[in-house]
């Protein structure tokens, strides 16, 4: 299997060097360590507005069981768009363990339309000092993530890139799959 086509199914490390596999308009997106809606919002002048698409218990992907190297037996699963003038520029799927959402960590079973990072990065920032494991991927029709939302009747365009993030929380694992849209990349232009 080349080099190239390992990319396009699995999860690597972004900083593997598979990062300048992507085009360089995405690079820097997939390799921020901040904020991606406090980044986005910087980059388009305006505030983005968050559409719950999903936010309930439901089953994981395969590879997403590996970041939690199966050890998770319950879980709630939110998927988001995070949009500018209800054009969606990132589609969010977070898996957040039961036992990472209990205890002081019960604020964030109660985000409403607001987005993940404001908890994370005004907490995490605070009581980590590790940098979080981020993997990307291109990925298309083939990959588990990209057949979810589709399954889940939201229509991609393929391939896309994506990045994936294991946050803490007060010392419990969240994870964060960011898919990057086309539009992003208008939005940032403009």
């Amino acid at each position: 299997m080349s080099h190239r086509n390992r990319l396009r199914s699995a999860w690597n490390r972004v900083d593997s060097g598979e990062i300048h596999r992507a085009p360089l308009q995405w690079q820097p997106w997939l390799s921020d360590t901040g904020s991606l809606t406090q980044k986005i919002e910087k980059a388009i002048g305006q505030k983005l507005t968050v559409k719950v698409l999903r936010d309930r218990p439901q089953s994981l992907h395969d590879d997403e069981l590996l970041s939690f190297r199966n050890r998770i037996k319950r879980c709630r699963v939110r998927e988001v768009l995070l949009c500018a003038n209800e054009t969606p520029l990132v589609i969010a799927r977070s898996i957040i363990p039961t036992l990472s959402s209990s205890g002081s960590n019960h604020s964030i079973l109660r985000l409403g339309t607001r987005p993940l990072g404001a908890v994370l990065f005004s907490k995490t920032r605070m009581h980590s000092k590790a940098r979080p494991l981020r993997d990307i991927a291109r990925i298309d029709q083939g990959s588990p993530l990209w057949k979810g939302f589709n399954k889940s009747g939201i229509t991609l365009p393929s391939p896309l890139w994506a990045r994936r993030t294991l946050y803490r929380l007060k010392g419990h694992p969240i994870l964060v799959n960011e898919v990057f849209l086309p539009a992003l990349l208008e939005y940032s232009a403009s």
